[in-house]
């Protein structure tokens, strides 16, 4: 059977109390169902996997009697690996129930974009004096380079750019809670992204 992961929509965090009396902050994310889509295989497209579609996309009557148009259906496709492709068939569905509590799980989606942003914003520079005369120096970068040799800044600079809106991944959050009648998946702390975000959850590497 396939276990190996799910595609899932953030929902938001909320905190809930453990045995102890502690607070713990947790992330509550609508994890499938998802429709295998397609197997495949070693023999002919050179290594096993398996691709699942996720969130129904809307469609029109002629597109719904097309059955040209599978791949259509789903607004996102994912591809995930596996060991067994003979286990799997199209048409399968996946839902929470690959994950119970206390499994660990890796995250992936993308972290919020924060526009364009200085360097004391994005890389927590601490900026230049504010008194002895400098009135303009207060969130600048400073020199960002040297002189003749090498000449030139070199690439991967600290600067002023875009910010967020990466792929990241967390690795190793522990399952708190499954439930699979409402397709929720709950995980303690925090995952890359807003609200609605997409989410990749797999098994943490060397977890079977």
């Amino acid at each position: 059977m396939f276990n190996n992961g799910l595609l899932g929509k953030k929902i938001g965090m909320s905190q809930v109390y453990l045995s102890d009396g502690r607070v713990q902050a947790v992330t509550l994310i609508k994890a499938g169902p998802c429709t295998v889509i397609q197997v495949k295989t070693e023999n002919k497209e050179g290594y096993d996997a398996v691709q699942l579609g996720f969130n129904d996309a809307k469609q029109s009557m002629e597109e719904l009697e097309d059955s040209s148009t599978e791949l259509q259906k789903y607004r996102n496709l994912r591809e995930f690996r596996i060991r067994d492709p003979e286990a799997v068939e199209v048409g399968q569905q996946i839902n929470v129930g690959i994950f119970k509590t206390g499994d660990l799980v890796d995250i992936t989606g993308f972290s919020k974009g924060k526009g364009f942003a200085g360097v004391v914003k994005r890389y927590h520079f601490a900026g230049g004096p504010k008194t002895h005369g400098q009135s303009d120096r207060h969130r600048a970068p400073g020199s960002i380079g040297a002189t003749t040799s090498p000449g030139r800044v070199l690439k991967g600079k600290k600067m002023a750019g875009h910010m967020g809106n990466k792929r990241i991944t967390t690795r190793n959050l522990r399952v708190y809670e499954t439930d699979e009648e409402r397709d929720l998946l709950v995980v303690k702390g925090a995952v890359p992204g807003p609200k609605n975000n997409l989410l990749l959850i797999t098994r943490s590497r060397g977890v079977e």
